[in-house]
């Protein structure tokens, strides 16, 4: 399929994609009293815990360090619980799949996609901290954007190629677990990055989380303008990701429902 038929493929389907996204806020927050506000509870509550432990036991000399620690967590938390959320779409769809012919990729991307909306009511958790304490924004986050932009393609490249494995191989939901717990150390989330060993860090490149959170807090905390290798190495990562989760979609889907 080309790119104007991917387009128009996609046109067809974006009400369904719609509807899922909003089953997906109907179940998580049903029979919640506080409904919605866990978006903003969430986050604000995880940096108080986290802030307690790493501020106090560690003391690392960050400087507002529970913006530092929010900033993030949330943008880390969005591609966790992405891909998680993806991972298992396909096959937790087989009802569905069986019955009507939809696109498979409308699947892990309407997770995606729930998630990236929970991210941006979190954000309000995030201005809520940097305004407490004293962190000014600047013209620097006309750059915000693009890092969101770039977090969700890698989380949906992610989140295909695992949404695939995941219907030959259910176990990969708790390995993954085990991958993403160790990936969010890998990642400066509560430490600055200069602490790691050169060793580490040389490996450390390799992660498109360490490079997304760096890129977060510089446009967000530090007034920092991100090179042009900035954009061009998480750009790179999202389109390498995205590309092997198409590939790997589109050779598997037909063999989907002999699995599920």
């Amino acid at each position: 399929m080309n790119v104007k038929g991917c387009y128009q493929n996609f046109i067809k389907y974006k009400c369904l994609l719609r509807e899922l996204v909003s089953r997906d806020f109907k179940l998580k927050y049903r029979r919640s009293v506080l409904g919605y506000a866990w978006s903003l509870l969430n986050p604000l509550l995880m940096m108080l815990v986290l802030t307690a432990v790493f501020s106090q036991v560690f003391r690392y000399e960050i400087e507002t360090f529970p913006v530092y620690l929010i900033l993030g967590q949330t943008i880390f938390s969005f591609f966790s619980d992405a891909t998680q959320c993806a991972m298992t779409s396909i096959y937790a769809s087989g009802g569905l799949i069986k019955k009507v012919y939809v696109p498979k990729y409308l699947f892990p991307l309407s997770k995606v996609c729930f998630c990236f909306v929970n991210m941006l009511c979190s954000m309000l958790a995030v201005l809520i901290v940097m305004a407490i304490q004293r962190v000014e924004l600047t013209w620097t986050v006309l750059f915000v954007p693009l890092v969101f932009f770039y977090v969700f393609l890698i989380a949906l490249g992610v989140g295909m190629i695992l949404s695939v494995l995941a219907v030959y191989f259910r176990d990969l939901s708790h390995i993954y677990g085990v991958l993403v717990t160790a990936l969010m150390y890998f990642t400066p989330l509560f430490y600055p990055v200069e602490i790691l060993p050169d060793a580490i860090f040389k490996i450390d490149q390799w992660n498109p989380m360490l490079h997304i959170v760096t890129y977060f807090r510089n446009v967000m905390m530090y007034g920092v303008c991100p090179a042009l290798r900035d954009n061009l190495i998480c750009l790179g990562f999202g389109c390498v990701f995205c590309l092997i989760g198409a590939v790997l979609m589109k050779r598997h889907q037909k063999n989907f429902i002999l699995y599920i």
